[in-house]
């Protein structure tokens, strides 16, 4: 209290000439510096504290107010330095709102007893009838939900990490809410026990209960028109618009809800974007999309998913309830009314086309396209891969990281291969030569979990697994000696040996976190001994994983070359990383050429169809209107990108079969190969 002071009688008088109202004024405390002229038609109840109201309160359009009270009713608040509150229909109840703020014309802000704002609620992911629930907090990451909902047999790490989120939530506990500085809450109805941070915007929100708004002066949180929250929390510079709904959930940073959306029981983490649908009990990882009226998320875990209009999916068979779930994995894409019925897991970056039925689990058969026939699931394994569509997704992710805080809660590995997808890969290989082996080469169809492959589509998958297999083993090698000069093969060794003792084995996707199955569990024996025990201490675990992650990496991939090549990394001589760059270059180049065809077909004959409409020379005026809106195909960006990154390649190979012949003369014949 030494900040504040009581009023003078001269100060109440004026006060009260200006209809001011008091229960008692000897609660009314004000700053050094308060002035009781720009307050007028307030009633003050409770302990108040007044800080002084000297400045200009800049309004959108230009209009500029006096900072002040006018027209409300406050019950112990305290109001910061220059401050507007005015026409409050009803009143403003356990705030303590920071400087600069403004609130007009609003109904009513209420704390309602002790609340923890959102912290510690629990959502039913997954499973609506419960049993996988991720307690949300301020600090929550996509990582540390994906542990709550998915390990939950490890009981002891289960009950540590709900036992940290409680003492975390209880820490956040209060009876007073929170208006941080420079907040603009206008036009709002109806506005109960909330945390609001620094710089938010609310305007024109229904109903927001309990919860959190996580803004900063770097990402502020945006909250539109008609908007109804209960039981949230929302992070920095997430935007909710326009009539979004939302009970029981969980908004991550830079996240876009609008248009109509409406969820319960779900996790949205960083830059997912959401219209029109609905969604719910999903876990919804980074860049989780759907924007669309008629689509459905339920039950399902999804990360970089891209969901088509009428997307769909059912965790109801009508016997017990809708205790079934699915996992779509990172980067895959549904198409237009296309329908899976749960359980079912898709393997990462994948495509859905139809309705599938009979529970498909590909995860180990990743870039596949699954599509409906006759009522069946035909899976072509790998044909992704040489989509030029799922390129330009992993490049176009990281350009709309739309993060601006200094904190970034999810860990992000926007890589298209990966320990993780690599690793798949090499499963992949071996269960379709497993296939061949025990349904015989000649066989026209194949089966494997509920899809069906035709024996051109399992070839073609074959061969595209092994040059992805390739292009990554080689990508890795090359980085490894990327601007070194080596005297001798020893040295050249020396740089290959890896700076990490962590990375063999199983690579998982933490929910956008790549990172060994080994840290995981080791991750969680932490938190089960006591080692880990507060909430900030997962966070800068995962961002650890994320820094190191090309150490551990090259960990995993050298132990991987060994197997694939049949090379000893204590051996290893020129000539043999001479000849997997040549077959590095050779795979690259494939796959550069497999999406340049794939390019061209959007410049198709049947891709005019639409153009030209009123030309009197039809076919010259399609070409020319196609042209006009399109461009050619060798000036369409993409494709002079896929060129530039061929010859690229090809050069990166052929300087470090330059530097290696310096130690065997014999490797110059191998990068005269090249050039062909």
């Amino acid at each position: 209290m030494s900040n504040y002071r009581k009023l003078t009688a001269k100060e109440i008088a004026y006060l009260e000439a200006h209809n001011n109202t008091a229960e008692d004024w000897n609660r009314v405390h004000v700053s050094l510096k308060f002035s009781p002229v720009f307050i007028e038609s307030v009633h003050f109840s409770g302990d108040i504290r007044l800080g002084a109201f000297d400045g200009i309160i800049e309004l959108e359009g230009g209009i500029q107010l006096h900072s002040g009270l006018r027209r409300a009713v406050l019950h112990n608040c305290t109001i910061g330095d220059n401050v507007l509150i005015e026409n409050v229909q009803n009143q403003i109840a356990n705030y303590d709102i920071g400087a600069e703020s403004v609130i007009r014309n609003i109904n009513l802000l209420v704390v309602t007893g002790r609340s923890r704002f959102g912290n510690g609620t629990e959502v039913s992911v997954l499973n609506e009838t419960g049993g996988r629930e991720v307690m949300i907090y301020n600090q929550l990451s996509a990582h540390s939900a994906y542990l709550m909902a998915l390990h939950r047999h490890r009981n002891g790490f289960a009950k540590r990490i709900r036992d940290m989120i409680e003492r975390y939530s209880a820490e956040q506990e209060s009876d007073h809410g929170r208006i941080g500085s420079h907040a603009r809450i206008l036009n709002c109805n109806l506005l109960r026990n909330l945390s609001i941070g620094d710089y938010a915007i609310v305007e024109g929100a229904a109903r927001l209960e309990n919860g959190t708004l996580n803004s900063c002066s770097s990402d502020p949180v945006y909250i539109g028109c008609n908007v109804i929250m209960q039981d949230f929390i929302v992070c920095s510079g997430a935007r909710i618009t326009d009539g979004a709904a939302l009970v029981r959930c969980f908004v991550g940073q830079a996240c876009r809800l609008g248009h109509l959306f409406s969820a319960h029981d779900s996790l949205f983490f960083s830059n997912c974007k959401f219209e029109n649908g609905e969604a719910c009990a999903i876990f919804a990882g980074p860049y989780t999309v759907s924007m669309h009226k008629s689509s459905l998320l339920i039950a399902g875990m999804f990360s970089f998913l891209n969901a088509g209009s009428g997307s769909n999916q059912s965790n109801h068979m009508y016997k017990l309830g809708p205790i079934h779930q699915g996992i779509v994995e990172r980067g895959s894409k549904t198409t237009s009314d296309s329908y899976i019925l749960w359980p079912a897991r898709i393997g990462a970056f994948s495509l859905v086309m139809g309705r599938h039925v009979h529970h498909p689990d590909t995860s180990d058969l990743p870039f596949s396209y699954l599509i409906e026939r006759e009522g069946e699931t035909y899976l072509s394994p790998g044909v992704n891969l040489r989509s030029v569509g799922t390129v330009r997704d992993a490049r176009k992710w990281p350009e709309r990281d739309a993060r601006k805080g200094a904190e970034l809660l999810d860990c992000i590995n926007f890589n298209l291969l990966s320990p993780y997808s690599i690793g798949k890969m090499l499963k992949a290989v071996d269960t379709l030569e497993h296939l061949q082996q025990v349904s015989g080469e000649a066989s026209s169809v194949y089966s494997f979990q509920s899809t069906r492959i035709t024996r051109p589509s399992l070839l073609r998958g074959l061969n595209l697994y092994r040059t992805a297999i390739v292009k990554f083993l080689g990508n890795s090698l090359i980085k490894r000696l990327e601007g070194d000069k080596f005297s001798s093969e020893e040295d050249m060794r020396q740089r290959l040996r890896p700076t990490s003792s962590i990375g063999s084995g199983e690579w998982i996707d933490l929910s956008g976190l790549i990172v060994p199955r080994t840290e995981v569990d080791a991750l969680a024996a932490a938190v089960e001994t006591g080692e880990i025990s507060q909430v900030a201490q997962l966070n800068a675990r995962f961002a650890l994983w994320h820094a190191n992650y090309y150490d551990m990496e090259w960990t995993w991939a050298i132990g991987i070359i060994e197997r694939y090549f049949g090379v000893n990394r204590d051996t290893l001589t020129s000539i043999e990383v001479a000849k997997i760059v040549r077959s590095w270059q050779e795979a690259v180049i494939s796959l550069d050429r497999m999406l340049y065809e794939d390019a061209r077909k959007e410049f198709s004959i049947s891709a005019r169809i639409g153009f030209g409409v009123d030309g009197e020379d039809a076919a010259h005026s399609r070409q020319m209107d196609f042209e006009s809106v399109r461009g050619c195909f060798e000036s369409n960006p993409f494709v002079m990108e896929v060129c530039r990154h061929i010859e690229d390649k090809r050069a990166l190979g052929d300087e470090l079969l330059a530097r290696l012949s310096l130690l065997d003369s014999s490797i110059e014949t191998l990068g005269q190969n090249s050039q062909s």
